[in-house]
């Protein structure tokens, strides 16, 4: 074990004092669970994202889910997807009844490939009666669920393209991605949904916590709806109003997101971008830090700004975690976004994925390891987890 000569976390959140009064007037008041709050963030979260409609939920996940059942997505359908991700992109697909399918990855980046998913339209699908049938397993693809991998946006005009000739949804899984643009194109501007996670380690977090936004108003209203049980009314409209009965149309969760959730997400949107800049700070000296043998990391592609949600560096893949290991060892927290999910074990028992299937997110997956890279990071700190990763790749 080496000496630790500084601690340097993983993550810490930005939760401060203005986030705290207002967190402390919601547990002062009546409604605690989806009220006025929760309206609030919905409109104010919308409009930073230019967007028509967002909807508060309990996570990122939930948004996936819903998203798809909102566009009666289930059972007999695929969903295009990545395996450079998450599990909760995969599993919110099976949620709802269907089955995802991979394709692999750009080198560069690390995100879905749009030449992929087009490869895989022609050689294993085909067009009957205007519907899209994978002939392997006889199923309807519906939908791209493309990853906004570390906060770079995918190339969502090809992705755009390649849904509207064959009239597939494209729901974004933009958990990373709250900032992200890519010529000119925001997360939810071109896809049928943008869904978002707010979790505890995500650019603006409140512990757990997600949303959709979208523009389209029937499929906003369906989720709201289906956000709670699929009631008609939820408890703060029957409480602030003379009373009205409330019916259920529709089979619905238990996904609405909560005032308390709601008030430490507020004031986080007042200083996204002054964050966001700390963060490209750090990223760019790490970025030219790392311009050394032995190291690689995701390209930023021309026209785009990544939300720099994490920088992630490759390295040897026989030698990765022994560099976890030894950043470990020197204080550093670190965390490993993501080895390719088709190789997890339900995986491969349930739809038989082998290694070699998606090469391209196998190296990515084999060799990735994330870095500390949040905005209290502190510059020394920074120059120690240059120095560390250096000299553990040397003692290597």
């Amino acid at each position: 074990m080496s000496k630790v000569l500084m601690k340097v976390e993983f993550f810490r959140h930005n939760i401060g004092k203005k986030e705290i009064e207002r967190l402390i007037e919601v547990l002062n008041s009546i409604i605690l669970t989806t009220g006025e709050v929760v309206r609030e963030f919905e409109e104010k979260f919308a409009g930073y994202l230019g967007a028509r409609y967002a909807i508060g939920l309990n996570s990122g996940t939930a948004a996936l889910h819903l998203s798809l059942i909102a566009y009666d997505i289930g059972k007999g359908d695929e969903v295009i997807t990545t395996p450079m991700t998450f599990i909760a992109t995969a599993t919110s697909i099976m949620q709802a009844g269907a089955r995802p399918v991979f394709v692999d990855v750009e080198p560069e980046t690390g995100n879905i490939d749009v030449k992929k998913i087009e490869e895989f339209i022609e050689l294993r699908c085909e067009l009957k009666d205007h519907k899209l049938i994978d002939k392997e397993t006889n199923r309807r693809v519906r939908a791209i669920m493309p990853v906004h991998l570390y906060g770079h946006m995918c190339d969502m005009k090809g992705i755009k393209e390649v849904a509207d000739r064959y009239g597939l949804i494209v729901i974004e899984d933009a958990a990373h991605c709250i900032e992200g643009e890519r010529e000119g194109i925001r997360p939810g501007m071109l896809g049928h949904t943008a869904c978002f996670s707010f979790y505890a380690t995500k650019n603006i977090t409140c512990g757990e916590g997600g949303a959709v936004v979208t523009n389209d108003k029937k499929i906003a209203e369906k989720i709201r709806v289906l956000r709670l049980h699929g009631m008609s009314k939820g408890a703060a409209e029957r409480y602030n109003k003379r009373y009205e009965h409330w019916d259920m149309g529709v089979l619905g969760w238990k996904y609405n997101m909560d005032n308390i959730r709601a008030a430490l997400l507020l004031d986080q949107l007042d200083l996204i971008e002054e964050r966001w800049k700390r963060r490209e700070q750090i990223c760019r000296t790490y970025e030219e830090a790392f311009k050394i043998e032995g190291i690689g990391f995701p390209k930023v592609l021309p026209r785009t700004k990544s939300a720099r949600h994490l920088f992630t560096i490759w390295v040897e893949p026989q030698r990765r975690d022994e560099v976890l290991w030894g950043l470990q060892d020197h204080g550093i927290g670190v965390a490993v976004n993501y080895r390719a999910i088709h190789l997890l074990k339900y995986f491969r028992e349930n739809f038989g994925y082998k290694r070699g299937d998606f090469p391209i997110a196998e190296r990515i997956g084999d060799s990735t390891i994330s870095l500390p890279t949040y905005p209290r990071l502190r510059d020394e700190e920074v120059q120690y987890v240059i120095d560390v990763v250096k000299k553990v790749l040397k003692r290597i």
